[in-house]
């Protein structure tokens, strides 16, 4: 076991120790119970393996300049954020400090602990944000560098209505925010008609997979207009400068599962001052008018 200075005092550790070239502190395994004063509240980072959901014991990460950067938790702790207190397993900082994310659950799935496990365990939470007070069960909660709300990420399966700039909106997945307060993307859990530059469509992304609520396939600018979206139930016609026309629809391709099926891949819209792109999924742009 060897004990490292950190920031935050002495920290004992044991297994391998990472330094980021400079020579400082990157990531060490603490091996005993260790304090870390910080913006959010005292924490104690794990030190042990103590169930099936905890297999293994993450370690502790830290930033060249000393912060910590991430911090996997002993105990789920209640830590106190900019939209409220939130019990956490797992946090994560920016460099200057601020809170970066707060996980809810960090257990380890496995075949003897599953995702159903993990959510069997998800709670409903209370969150304030700039468009009203939201309750749902939450993988994380996202904040930028000045302690602004930057997203929630939702589990699979759970569904919020929020005040979007199309008005009510159903949401699955996760939503976002601009720096201001304002909604920035989300992601919608049905087909939504939504007003674009273009006229009228429908938004909605069955491919969306949902690995954070920090962008989505609905975006917004700050004044509340659609700037990106994706779609399986719109097509759009363009007229070409040479009078000729050019459709921009979602594709319609074999099933990969080869039964002879077809599946969609949805189009995505993206809407500039003079601009429309129009792309495939995540696709390079096929259409740029």
């Amino acid at each position: 076991m060897d004990t490292l200075d950190t920031r935050y005092g002495p920290l004992a550790a044991d297994g391998l120790v990472e330094r980021h070239p400079d020579g400082s502190l990157r990531a060490a395994f603490a091996a005993a119970p260790f304090a870390l004063d910080t913006a959010i509240g005292r924490l104690t980072p794990q030190y042990s393996i103590d169930d099936t959901r905890r297999m293994h014991k993450p370690p502790v990460t830290f930033f060249p300049n000393g912060q910590a950067r991430s911090v996997p938790l002993e105990h789920r702790t209640v830590v106190h954020t900019p939209v409220g207190p939130l019990p956490a397993e797992l946090v994560t900082f920016h460099e200057n400090g601020a809170i970066a994310r707060v996980f809810p659950l960090n257990g380890k799935l496995s075949g003897y602990w599953t995702e159903a496990d993990e959510a069997g365990l998800a709670e409903t939470l209370r969150v304030a944000t700039p468009i009203g007070t939201l309750y749902a069960k939450l993988v994380a909660v996202a904040f930028d560098p000045a302690g602004r709300l930057r997203s929630l990420t939702l589990w699979p399966g759970e569904e919020v209505t929020v005040r979007a700039p199309c008005g009510n909106a159903p949401v699955r997945l996760g939503l976002s925010f601009h720096p201001g307060g304002a909604l920035r993307s989300l992601e919608p859990a049905k087909p939504l008609e939504v007003a674009t530059p273009v006229g009228p469509l429908w938004a909605y992304d069955p491919d969306a997979v949902g690995i954070s609520g920090d962008d989505n396939s609905l975006v917004f600018d700050g004044d509340g207009q659609v700037t990106r979206l994706a779609t399986v139930r719109s097509a759009v016609t363009a007229r070409l400068p040479d009078g000729s026309r050019q459709e921009l629809a979602p594709l319609v391709r074999d099933s990969i599962c080869g039964d002879g099926d077809q599946e969609l891949t949805p189009l995505v819209l993206e809407f500039t001052a003079d601009t429309l792109r129009a792309s495939h999924g995540t696709a390079a742009p096929f259409a740029v008018l």
